[in-house]
């Protein structure tokens, strides 16, 4: 049975995640920073759940010094603040989470990783290629997890350790309640998506776990809208 550790993957599209994981066969460790999240995550069979903060150096090297293996790791921590981005202290603070945090737990894994031939899943987003007025923090982080994708994709496609990220588009899940519940906000987005309908997180987890199989073994470096659509419009 393979290993993934999936940041973020209490809630939201990180869950998705851990469940598509689980559903491929794979044992999951997902973790998250908000305490209670983790202690109402309701838990299944290869599933595990820890607190973990990104952003805290000895939080990340308590966490993966715990491991015997690792076989994949999936970074959906990340955090929105929208028009306080513009605020030079939450500004930093989105960045330390959403890139420096993903910097910090390639980083750290990269070990285990190579050791185990495994594969790296990062999150951006369709910010990673469009701007964000609303949120330049955001905006930023997400562009900045596509380049940094493709520059682990090259240091360490000779240690055999594949890197990619994900974008996902518009993902029914608590960050995006307020605009479902806007028909006029929804009404635009949707009517720019061929599928014309919100994407599911287990649709983005399906994705991922297909970019850590071995199905996936000549992906490296490349970022994956999974969008039904909205980036080509």
């Amino acid at each position: 049975m393979k290993h993934a550790l999936v940041t973020g993957g209490t809630g939201g599209i990180g869950r998705g995640v851990a469940e598509a994981l689980l559903a491929h066969g794979w044992s999951v460790l997902a973790a998250a920073a908000d305490e209670a999240e983790v202690r109402s995550c309701p838990l299944a069979p290869n599933l595990s759940t820890a607190v973990l903060d990104v952003t805290d150096q000895a939080s990340v090297d308590g966490l993966v010094h715990s491991l015997d293996r690792l076989d994949g790791l999936v970074n959906c921590a990340g955090i929105l603040r929208k028009e306080q981005e513009y605020d030079l202290d939450i500004f930093r603070q989105v960045l330390e989470v959403n890139l420096v945090g993903t910097m910090r737990m390639c980083t750290s894994c990269h070990p285990l990783l190579a050791k185990s031939g495994g594969a790296i899943v990062n999150t951006g987003s369709m910010y990673s290629f469009f701007g964000g007025p609303h949120a330049p923090g955001y905006t930023a982080s997400k562009g900045g997890v596509a380049q940094l994708t493709k520059a682990l994709a090259g240091r360490w496609g000779p240690d055999g350790v594949r890197v990619n990220a994900i974008a996902p588009g518009w993902i029914e899940t608590e960050m995006t309640a307020a605009i479902r519940t806007d028909p006029e906000r929804e009404a635009g987005i949707l009517g720019r998506t061929p599928l014309a309908r919100w994407g599911q997180p287990r649709e983005v987890g399906n994705m991922v776990a297909w970019l850590l199989s071995d199905e996936a073994s000549l992906a490296n470096g490349a970022i994956f809208p999974i969008d039904g659509g909205y980036a080509a419009m």
